[in-house]
């Protein structure tokens, strides 16, 4: 889940202690780190060329800000950041899971059910962040983590400060292509509706393998039409979320569909083999052990 730090790498960020990497995303690098009293964290550090930029410090400060607000069982909390330092950095609580993306390319789609469970606490998570006044806008399978107690939507509230760089820069919308809505690619207006195209993308991808549209450049693959050859009980709720003209689909429509097949958690997809059994007492052994070694 994450790697031993290398050559080079920070040994603190702000009152974190470095254990490991977990990973690079748009934004900049993603570390293991632990708190004085040994609660795991994620510590994400700004890339360099957008910490150069003034007006994205001051986004991301804004974003920041309205970001702390949000509070849901499904999503990582907002926990402390730095904007003014000389490598900005943002701490988010850390999520012993994998990502959808790993879980279903390393052990296929999901189960139906576990789909529909999905469909919930993701539809739950955006919900809060929607009544914080955020637009995730880059809601896809590498940011949703698979929890035991239930799926978590990462990286929402520092997506805006990135795409207005961009876009400030270069021209360049940013996204991803396969899960990004018609919208929001055509650099026109976004709003709530645009994660919920995204989050039936996002099921699609989960309960077939494949995103609903292939992969490539958007001009390609948002030409494709209609909804993917998903099992029938999931294909309704993708529908509902991925309408195909701007401004369609809510996160109540998704529930409605999807929560009569979720009970408490542990649930089919908390059974899931890509976050039980031996994956998920590794994690938490791997996590024992470095909060042991301070």
């Amino acid at each position: 889940m994450w790697q031993e730090l290398q050559p080079g790498d920070p040994q603190v960020i702000g009152p974190y202690r470095i254990r490991g990497q977990l990973g690079v995303g748009g934004m900049g690098r993603v570390f293991l780190g632990l708190s004085e009293g040994g609660r795991p964290v994620a510590v994400k550090v700004v890339r360099a060329d957008l910490a150069a930029d003034p007006e994205f410090r001051t986004r991301f400060r804004r974003e920041i800000t309205v970001a702390r607000k949000v509070s849901s069982q499904f999503t990582a909390p907002v926990l402390d950041a730095d904007v003014d330092g000389p490598a900005p950095w943002l701490a988010t609580a850390f999520v012993a899971g994998p990502s959808l993306a790993d879980a279903v390319s390393q052990h296929g789609p999901l189960p139906v059910r576990a789909v529909l469970e999905l469909a919930a606490g993701l539809a739950e998570g955006l919900r809060a962040i929607h009544a914080a006044g955020i637009v995730h806008r880059d809601l896809k399978p590498s940011n949703v983590l698979l929890a035991p107690d239930g799926p978590r939507v990462i990286d929402f509230g520092i997506s805006r400060a990135v795409e207005a760089s961009a876009l400030t820069h270069t021209g360049m919308v940013v996204g991803s292509p396969g899960f990004m809505s018609p919208e929001q690619a055509e650099g026109g207006e976004v709003g709530p509706p645009t994660d919920i195209f995204s989050l039936g993308a996002v099921l699609a991808y989960a309960a077939t393998g494949e995103g609903p549209f292939g992969s490539g450049a958007y001009s390609g693959v948002m030409r494709a039409a209609g909804a993917p050859n998903s099992p029938g009980s999931c294909r309704n709720v993708w529908v509902i979320g991925s309408g195909s003209q701007p401004a369609t689909g809510s996160t109540a429509a998704v529930s409605a569909r999807s929560s009569r097949a979720v009970g408490r958690w542990p649930g089919s997809l908390a059974r899931h083999r890509s976050i039980s059994g031996r994956t998920s007492a590794g994690t938490r052994s791997r996590l024992a052990g470095l909060c042991t070694t301070r």
